[in-house]
């Protein structure tokens, strides 16, 4: 069920919106965002704010990959 909430969250960033996303995220509970935090560490060896702010960093940068 989380990995649905993220997706959507993340869905809801790509399209501009804001609140949707927000929506979803806040939707996930304390024990979904500790095993999503695991998940991540292990495939990307970071955490998902950090994978967000690295690919929003590369938009910046590279607007032609938006």
């Amino acid at each position: 069920m989380a990995s649905g909430e993220l997706r959507d969250a993340l869905t809801a960033i790509e399209e501009g919106k804001g609140s949707t996303a927000i929506a979803a995220l806040m939707a996930i509970d304390a024990d979904s965002w500790r095993a999503i935090e695991n998940r991540l560490a292990v495939i990307i060896g970071s955490d998902l704010r950090s994978l967000l702010l690295a690919i929003a960093e590369r938009l910046v940068d590279q607007p032609n990959l938006a």
